[in-house]
């Protein structure tokens, strides 16, 4: 699939981009850039991930509470059927209400309906003025609290929302070269927020007043604005290497969850997971995209031989625990290989019934991306 990576066409009216399934993110990002537009989809992998495996996945990223699901922005595609047929629904257009939309079926399917091989795409403008502010918090509450307050104080120019807590920073600063906290002292919850508009004055003075107001409610107890791009990417460089950061923390192995939960519930899994983990050696952190509802759970394994400890320690709690709470066991990462046979935990039979139908009629052979997503029982 790498080397299908032409861009076939771009419409500078529209900002619809036509290409290859096997263009890198970061490629056509960086073309688009030269025409004034953007990616819908910004990931910390954006330089090695390839776009047909993104909507493959339907990947979320940090750009989500501004551009919304992958979903919103495919506006045509071309994949390839078990038998070799070639599906052509490779329009530009915005609006067709012509029969079932079957490129909405080919999304998120993690290649086990079709091959996608060619993807028309809608790409919102590239706005000149961006702005980034890293905030310290003392509670989660506060967080929530920060994130209704963000919505409405800076409504259309809010790009991103990141959460970190206390550990999850920690671990950054520990394993993340040229990454430091730039507060005085430490603070129990951080929020990466960055806005992007037109007016870079008035974003500014935007950003800079509901940040003062937030200082004044209680809900702020540090925060800086960062005051040029060096210190933006700083700002995104910790948020974006605690992958990294986590895997240099658990020398003896790793456990990654990618749950959706509802906001009331969103912080107590980590703390309910840090206590179940209290007596072993590993560390738990927690950091996602909150304006979503997007939690990444890790815990480091940060002894030889506790491994299996631990594993027995999170399966089946964490799945139990999302299910009570009726959150979904996988954000934005798929269920692949690994959690095909947890899909029930988050989709009831009938609906998994359903699923397999659909897999059956277009995949009667099974040859598409094998025991994925669905389970064999």
């Amino acid at each position: 699939m790498s080397t299908m990576n032409k861009i076939l066409d771009f419409d500078e009216v529209s900002g619809s981009i036509t290409c290859e399934a096997g263009c890198v993110l970061e490629t056509l990002d960086d073309y688009l850039a030269d025409k004034g537009y953007r990616m819908p989809l910004d990931l910390g992998a954006k330089g090695s991930c390839q776009i047909g495996g993104n909507v493959a996945t339907n990947a979320g990223g940090s750009r989500f509470v501004r551009y919304g699901s992958l979903r919103n922005s495919i506006l045509g595609m071309e994949f390839v059927l078990a038998d070799g047929t070639i599906v052509d629904t490779l329009t530009s257009l915005k609006k067709d209400n012509t029969g079932y939309d079957l490129k909405q079926l080919m999304i998120g399917s993690e290649g086990t309906l079709g091959i996608i091989t060619k993807l028309t795409i809608s790409t919102p403008r590239r706005l000149p003025a961006v702005n980034a502010a890293l905030l310290g918090l003392q509670s989660f509450e506060d967080v929530a609290k920060l994130l209704v307050e963000a919505k409405a104080g800076l409504g259309e120019i809010l790009s991103a929302f990141e959460f970190m807590d206390l550990e999850a920073v920690e671990l950054g600063l520990k394993h993340l070269h040229g990454v430091r906290d730039p507060f005085e002292s430490r603070c129990k919850c951080y929020v990466l927020i960055e806005t992007v508009g037109s007016n870079s004055t008035h974003d500014g003075e935007k950003l800079e007043g509901f940040l003062e107001k937030s200082f004044e409610a209680g809900t702020l107890v540090d925060g800086v604005i960062a005051q040029d791009k060096t210190q933006m990417d700083s700002f995104w460089a910790l948020r974006e290497g605690l992958p990294e950061a986590l895997l240099k923390e658990g020398a003896h192995g790793t456990l990654k969850y990618d749950v959706s939960l509802p906001m009331k519930d969103f912080y107590a899994l980590v703390t309910d997971t840090r206590q179940r983990l209290s007596q072993l050696p590993a560390a738990t952190v927690g950091w996602g995209h909150i304006g979503d509802g997007n939690l990444h759970l890790n815990v480091a394994i940060t002894q030889q031989g506790a491994s299996e400890a631990v594993k027995a320690q999170m399966d089946p709690f964490l799945y139990e625990w999302v299910k009570s709470r009726r959150g979904s066991i996988s954000a934005e990462h798929g269920l692949g290989l690994m959690k095909a046979e947890k899909i029930y935990y988050t989709k009831p039979k009938p609906a998994v019934d359903i699923m397999k139908l659909i897999k059956n009629a277009l995949d009667p052979n099974g040859i598409l991306n094998p025991h994925k997503v669905l389970p064999r029982s």
